[in-house]
């Protein structure tokens, strides 16, 4: 399940993060804040006002890059700002039981998109959301207004980008002779022959844990589906195309399945779990995993290692794309006072400035929502540092995903193809049955 992302500062080498970007199973925190006044009709003064409460995730005590950012904007303007924290499992439900009792904090961490209790699109259609303003819409990365819009209006912001691809140990590959991470999938399959003969394996998979596995069948399909058809997802949900006519998703599994038989995962991949991760990639027994790229802020942290973020070798032909996307956002309570609501939005105005924007990145181990450069990223981002400049990225595809369900059946489904016990063209076939 999806957690909020590490302080970077933190030394524990905490593994839920390796399940940060699967939608619909979105796990922050909550409890029972006090914000919302008495509505956002009662009347009261449109003027900003100066305070407002925020509701945020926290998954340990170290976890604090929105009290820090909030920190901030009180010591720059003078507005008070409380900040509300809770633990990270019990965020959902606190948060619907919370707006939907009249008592929620005024500004709150919201899911872009559909498929969870928490997701914008639902939240707002359920009247909970406030519309924002043309500033918090000129955030949204291209492409992604749906998940952030109902008819014409937009109700969250973004607050940075989230990157999954392999977390790479360069040293690690150099001790065994793969001196750069492949740049073709070619490439790839002769660097887990080279690592094999070192004694490692190229990568390192929970193999039993289907968010891992799905999460590395959705690192390959951006090559193979959404750099050359951007708009797959929504020519899948207008019934143009299908998982399993797809060329691109077909090559995605048949490609999985080729590192599993050429030797790239760790031996008894099939079975491995997020320990095996751990102790793949801290041990130096494997040179990388498929995992979100805030993840290799906390291992080179706690484990005193410099791996960085790589995006997964494009096929012949196939141009190299990243995998990133905006896994948080900012809402504000519908229910708010008028005065309230104005302060928070011009907090939100605050917050989508590139100064902030990397301030909050930096400490949150993610990417700018907004000004984001090459040469400005957090070093563990420098890899793929062009390709988010130059927007050659594309987000997780399951984020407009009508349901949980598909995804579940494509992390089982890959599951099922380390283990021999699935074809490529049931897996297809069973995500389209679970697209509905």
């Amino acid at each position: 399940m999806p957690q909020h992302a590490q302080h970077p500062a933190t030394k524990p080498l905490r593994w839920s993060l390796l399940v940060a970007p699967v939608a619909g199973a979105l796990i922050l925190s909550g409890c029972a804040a006090g914000g919302g006044d008495d509505g956002g009709d009662s009347g009261g003064d449109s003027a900003a006002a100066d305070s407002f409460s925020v509701m945020v995730p926290q998954t340990n005590d170290q976890d604090t890059a929105y009290a820090q950012l909030l920190e901030q904007y009180t010591e720059e303007t003078g507005v008070d700002v409380e900040v509300i924290p809770y633990p990270g499992d019990a965020y959902n439900t606190q948060l619907t039981t919370q707006l939907q009792g009249g008592n929620a904090a005024d500004v709150m961490i919201v899911a872009p998109g559909t498929g969870q209790p928490i997701s914008v699109i639902s939240l707002a259609e359920a009247g909970f959301l406030e519309p924002l303003d043309d500033t918090s819409a000129g955030v949204i990365p291209e492409g992604t207004e749906s998940l952030y819009e109902v008819d014409g209006e937009i109700y969250a912001q973004p607050n940075s980008l989230s990157v999954s691809g392999f977390v790479y140990n360069p040293a690690a590959g150099e001790e065994v002779g793969v001196d750069e991470f492949p740049s073709t999938f070619d490439d790839l399959l002769e660097a887990c022959t080279t690592a094999r003969d070192g004694g490692k394996s190229f990568a390192v998979v929970a193999g039993g844990v289907p968010f891992n596995t799905g999460l590395l069948a959705q690192i390959v399909s951006g090559t193979r589906v959404y750099a050359e058809t951007p708009d797959w997802n929504e020519q899948r949900a207008a019934g143009d195309v299908t998982f399993a006519d797809s060329d691109g998703w077909k090559q995605t599994l048949e490609d999985i399945v080729t590192m599993n038989e050429e030797g790239c995962f760790q031996d008894g991949a099939a079975g491995g779990t997020f320990d095996s991760i751990t102790n793949g990639l801290g041990g130096g027994s494997s040179l990388s995993a498929p995992v979100p790229g805030s993840a290799a802020t906390s291992i080179n942290a706690g484990a005193g290692l410099e791996t960085d973020v790589q995006a997964f070798p494009p096929a012949e032909g196939q141009d190299p794309i990243a995998l990133a996307s905006a896994n948080y956002a900012w809402g504000i309570n519908a229910a708010a006072e008028d005065g309230t609501k104005a302060a928070a939005q011009e907090f939100l105005d605050w917050a989508a400035e590139p100064e902030q924007a990397k301030t909050f990145a930096d400490l949150f181990g993610a990417v700018p929502i907004t000004g984001a450069s090459a040469d400005s990223l957090l070093p563990v981002y420098q890899p793929i540092g062009e390709l988010l400049e130059s927007g050659a990225y594309t987000g997780l595809p399951n984020a407009t995903w009508p349901n949980p369900a598909v995804y579940d059946t494509l992390g089982v489904g890959v599951q099922g193809l380390l283990t021999g016990q699935n074809t490529v063209d049931q897996v297809l076939e069973e995500m389209d049955a679970a697209w509905g």
